[in-house]
């Protein structure tokens, strides 16, 4: 209704709405009993032990913690004033250890036939190569880089000679060495001279026991106090030494009847495993060389105990050649190439 001039305004009331006959629905609500503001003495106090215990708790993982974290602090660089080793510095020298003694067996599985056990080579008497075990030498030619090299590229590395009786020994250019066995062997020939190793099973890495009963063992070569004379001249980096030849007489001037015997190389072997002169003549060895590109070969003549009585010139390239030699006492020598001593070349040489 519109108001009009002179009345006062209707007063309106909300309409009334009839009661609902539904049953209110339930509120979700806890217990009167967790509404409760006041905490209780005893509820009290069990909170303050809770708390109590959990700093305590907490307190001692912490300790545990930092304590654990300063011990292995000092586990890994060790105590100071150098009370302890560093646990790194262990490892690592554990590792070099066994890194030396794995590269000792390669050595003389593969080398040293040629440089001899003790790596004197042609310094120690009967041996081709160039000696390694010289202190001169390892000071500072002989490093780890440049034995690398040479033994991935083989001794054109080192004198540029592509008929170097030096093979290739890295896998990775065609040699039988990997480069765990190659880093093995440098390791063993710069091996501190003033440590001692065992020597061990390559397939069982066990220690060798000798006849002895004892616990075999070997020294590095390298020595670590070394200083060479101030006079001193550098090793040169090349390396022929004396390849043992001898002044060959000719064919003719053995006696009319001296005994020649004839020796064949040819595949890197020697034809013949035995051979019969008799003692107090002279005698020839018609000696024939068929191998190119292995280096050459030649006939030594070697006592029992190893001791070189004649050691013939080497035929680098195919050839013959007649070596004359001395009269010799009754026994058993052994014929040998001085190139390539392996039993493949090598015989009997029987004097009666």
């Amino acid at each position: 209704m519109t108001d009009q001039p002179g009345h006062e305004p209707e007063q309106r009331l909300p309409a009334r709405r009839e009661p609902s006959e539904a049953a209110p629905a339930e509120r979700f609500s806890a217990p009167p009993s967790a509404h409760a503001r006041d905490l209780s003495p005893e509820r009290a106090a069990s909170i303050v032990r809770q708390s109590a215990s959990a700093r305590w708790v907490a307190f001692l993982a912490v300790s545990v913690v930092a304590l654990f974290t300063i011990a292995y602090y000092f586990y890994e660089v060790g105590l100071p004033l150098n009370l302890s080793t560093p646990r790194l510095e262990e490892q690592a020298t554990a590792q070099q250890v066994t890194s030396i003694e794995r590269g000792y067996n390669v050595f003389q599985a593969n080398c040293a036939r040629c440089h001899g056990p003790q790596g004197k080579g042609a310094a120690e008497g009967n041996y081709i190569a160039p000696p390694l075990n010289d202190p001169m030498k390892l000071f500072d030619h002989l490093n780890a880089v440049y034995l690398k090299n040479v033994l991935t590229v083989g001794g054109r590395y080192v004198c540029g000679d592509p008929n170097s009786i030096m093979p290739i020994w890295a896998d990775t250019n065609g040699g039988p060495l990997n480069y765990r066995a190659i880093e093995d062997l440098i390791a063993f020939i710069r091996s501190d001279a003033t440590q001692e190793y065992v020597v061990r099973d390559p397939s069982l890495n066990e220690p060798i026991i000798g006849a002895d009963g004892k616990v075999r063992t070997f020294k590095g070569w390298l020595d670590p106090a070394f200083k060479p004379d101030p006079a001193s001249t550098p090793v040169p980096a090349c390396w022929k030494g004396d390849s043992g030849s001898t002044t060959q007489a000719p064919t003719e001037s053995l006696p009319p009847d001296a005994q020649v015997v004839k020796v064949t190389a040819e595949g890197v072997a020697f034809d013949v495993k035995e051979l019969s002169v008799d003692s107090g003549k002279a005698f020839g060895i018609d000696f024939t060389q068929k191998d190119v590109g292995v280096g050459g070969h030649n006939v030594e003549i070697r006592t029992a105990d190893g001791t070189s009585v004649f050691k013939g010139a080497i035929l680098n390239d195919p050839g013959e050649t007649t070596y004359v030699l001395p009269s010799l006492d009754p026994g058993t020598y052994t014929f040998i190439c001085s190139v390539h001593p392996i039993p493949a070349m090598t015989g009997t040489l029987t004097v009666k």
